[in-house]
């Protein structure tokens, strides 16, 4: 388990720092482990799980493809 600040999440979902605040804001973002004034701090494995999620290409797979007839 890592703590990781806006900026980190920002790199780790590919985003700016300002859309990371705004993504960190919704309620199916993680809440953060340590709120204090102008500090929010997430664990990386919260956000790799969000990311899971909510985008599931994050990690350079591609989605399982399912299959029909025509692709046998």
């Amino acid at each position: 388990m890592a703590l990781v600040g806006i900026k980190e999440v920002a790199e780790m979902i590919g985003v700016s720092r300002t859309r990371a605040d705004q993504l960190s804001r919704r309620p199916s973002f993680p809440e953060p482990k340590i709120r204090h004034a102008r500090v929010r701090m997430w664990e990386d494995s919260d956000i790799e799980a969000w990311l899971d999620r909510y985008r599931p290409d994050w990690r350079g797979e591609s989605p399982p493809q399912s299959t029909n007839d025509r692709d046998i």
